[in-house]
């Protein structure tokens, strides 16, 4: 199980809980994570990732125990404890201004 924490905007979308389980297939990586997360809450398509490219959103960032893995290809295996469970993948809406 794999355990995602969502900020509150993206939560109140989902109707989800701060933390939410997800079971992804395989070699944990961070694009299986969003598939994962995509495909149990489908209201959360497009806010994460374009639909047409794939690409991340301005403004979202996703951490792996404490490291930025925002920029990291889609295939980039996750470390084992977000993989076990033990440490949570968290989403991140970032603050933008001057």
């Amino acid at each position: 199980m794999i355990r995602v924490e969502l900020p509150y905007h993206l939560r109140t979308l989902a109707g989800a809980d701060a933390e939410v389980t997800l079971t992804v297939d395989g070699v944990v990586t961070l694009g299986g994570v969003l598939d994962a997360l995509e495909a149990r809450y489908p209201m959360l398509r497009g806010t994460l990732r374009d639909h047409d490219t794939g690409r991340r959103r301005p403004l979202v960032r996703f951490f792996a125990c404490r490291e930025d893995v925002t920029h990291d290809p889609p295939d980039t295996p996750l470390p084992e404890a977000i993989a076990s469970g033990a440490e949570p993948f968290l989403i991140v809406g970032a603050i933008a201004g001057g």
